[in-house]
């Protein structure tokens, strides 16, 4: 198996790493092991119907066109 070396890492995150850990049993390295596991194998349709309800979370939000936004501010 690969190795992979984190550096500098807030010490605040490490501390909730642990807390973590601790809570599910497991070492720190199996923790972080756990986490990047999980969060890598991640799917497009996991992503797409993660999107999907963030979308829907907006209802009928009409949000402003952004690049007029842009073109705005150019011109000042």
């Amino acid at each position: 198996m690969s190795q992979l070396l984190i550096r500098n890492l807030e010490e605040e995150t490490i501390e909730l790493l642990k807390n973590q850990a601790k809570l599910h049993n497991r070492s720190l390295q199996g923790e972080v092991k756990q986490i990047l596991e999980e969060h890598v194998k991640m799917s497009m349709k996991d992503a797409r119907i993660k999107a999907r309800k963030i979308r829907a979370s907006f209802g009928k939000t009409i949000f402003s066109d952004s690049a007029n936004l842009i073109r705005e501010g150019r011109n000042r």
